[in-house]
C-alpha cells in the first residue's frame, strides 16, 4: 500500500531488493550515540541496524509465543503421584535433586 505522505526507496538487503518506506524517529542524544556506535561497531549505517533491531524484536516476539505455546501443551501431561506439590514444591524439588 503507497502512502501519499511516505517515501518509497529500494535498497539492496543480502543481494536482493527490499523496498523500505523512509521515516523519521526521535532518540534522546543518548539513544543516538549509542545506536551509533553499536552501527560503527557492526560496520552497518545507523538505518540499517535500526532495522535489524525491529526484526530481531518481531522474531523474539513470536518466539515468545510459540514457547508459551509449548509449555502451556505441557500442562498436566505428567503426574507425580504426590497430592501436596502444590503447596510443597520446593521440598520436592530439593529431594529430586539431592545427590
Amino acid at each position: 500500500m503507497h502512502h501519499p505522505l511516505c517515501y518509497h526507496a529500494v535498497i539492496h538487503d543480502s543481494m536482493m531488493e527490499v523496498q523500505v518506506i523512509r521515516t523519521q524517529i526521535q532518540l534522546t542524544e543518548q539513544q543516538a550515540r549509542e545506536l551509533k556506535a553499536q552501527a560503527a561497531e557492526e560496520g552497518i549505517s545507523l538505518a540499517e541496524l535500526i532495522r535489524r533491531r525491529v526484526s530481531e524484536r518481531g522474531r523474539v516476539a513470536v518466539d515468545a509465543k510459540a514457547r508459551k505455546q509449548r509449555f502451556l501443551a505441557l500442562a498436566g501431561r505428567y503426574h507425580s503421584g504426590l497430592s501436596d506439590v502444590s503447596s510443597e514444591h520446593d521440598r520436592h524439588l530439593a529431594q529430586a535433586f539431592r545427590p
